[in-house]
């Protein structure tokens, strides 16, 4: 196959301006969502844009776009808006907090364990990861556990591929994920909000499914620090919170593992976090989201509306108990 590197993001594909700004008095104006600001989810947006550090300058070579599944024609969130202002507690809990203070993060080197129920455990550099396997473009909807959601143009490997070479045994049934701790790093860490190290966890099935990947980059550049640079997981049917960043560790195990925010709050953030837009948040309704870059909502789709790809994995299970 022809290596291709992804051209540049068309401009049918970039959010108006004006609707940009329409978005951007409706942050300031409205306070709809400023208790979700203290929950953990994947990527958010907003108005101020963040000055990029060289390494998430550089652009991903020999990237191949992904078949037709793996891509949607919806339109891509602003590059400015995805990267801009984040949730990365480890960075602090202020929405522009990542992007100020991820500069502290050093991600080269980097080094990946695996671990647990594994025939041939080990530990591998993220640079070697980059070359051992191709680069793929994904493009994917992202929904938040706050009700807003964004397209990104991922760049990734598919977690399968990487857990076949570490031969999972037959004892693994859930992959375990660990950011990094290092209090000097990363500013957030100095204080309690939260238990760490962030720790998330998928059973072994999902994280074998095609549609889940290791994202190293996004836009055709290298993952920017305060989007989990270098090394994050992207599982586009669950809510963003579950798409750990910064990964350190994976654990595969017998058991389901602790996570994050089921350990802070078990009963607004289950371990599935599939999206499911009857089951709401008890905070808030989970049956349309914000797309950002546009004034209107949207009605949520089930799994994020890759059900048809994903649904058989929960054939039989209560969706509404085991959220």
């Amino acid at each position: 196959m022809r290596l291709i590197r992804p051209s540049l993001m068309p401009e049918r594909d970039v959010t108006p301006e004006a609707i940009c700004l329409q978005r951007r008095s409706f942050l300031r104006a409205g306070a709809a969502f400023s208790a979700a600001a203290l929950f953990g989810c994947g990527d958010d947006n907003a108005a101020r844009a963040a000055t990029p550090a060289p390494a998430e300058l550089a652009t991903l070579p020999n990237v191949v776009p992904a078949p037709e599944r793996f891509r949607t024609s919806e339109a891509l969130t602003r590059r400015e808006d995805a990267t801009a202002y984040n949730n990365f507690y480890e960075f602090g809990t202020d929405k522009d907090d990542p992007a100020q203070n991820a500069h502290s993060l050093r991600v080269r080197p980097w080094a990946l364990a695996v671990e647990g129920a594994v025939a041939q455990p080990g530990v591998l550099d993220v640079d070697a990861l980059l070359r051992a396997f191709p680069l793929e473009e994904r493009i994917y909807r992202l929904r938040c556990v706050e009700a807003w959601s964004m397209v990104i143009p991922w760049v990734g490997i598919p977690l399968a591929d990487v857990l076949k070479r570490f031969a999972p045994t037959a004892e693994a049934k859930y992959v375990a994920f660990e950011t990094l701790v290092d209090k000097t790093q990363m500013p957030g860490q100095r204080r309690s909000t939260l238990d760490w190290p962030y720790r998330e966890g998928l059973r072994l099935d999902e994280a074998m499914h095609p549609l889940a990947i290791l994202a190293v980059g996004m836009y055709g550049r290298a993952l920017p620090n305060q989007n989990g640079a270098p090394l994050r997981l992207v599982v586009p049917w669950k809510y963003g919170f579950k798409s750990i960043k910064s990964i350190v560790k994976m654990k595969l195990v017998p058991r389901m593992p602790r996570t994050t925010w089921s350990d802070e709050n078990a009963n607004e953030y289950g371990f599935y976090a599939n999206v499911n837009p009857a089951v709401d948040h008890p905070r808030w309704s989970q049956k349309s989201e914000r797309r950002i870059g546009e004034w209107s909502k949207r009605p949520t789709l089930p799994f994020n509306g890759y059900g048809e790809q994903v649904a058989s994995l929960y054939q039989g299970m209560n969706l509404r108990r085991y959220y």
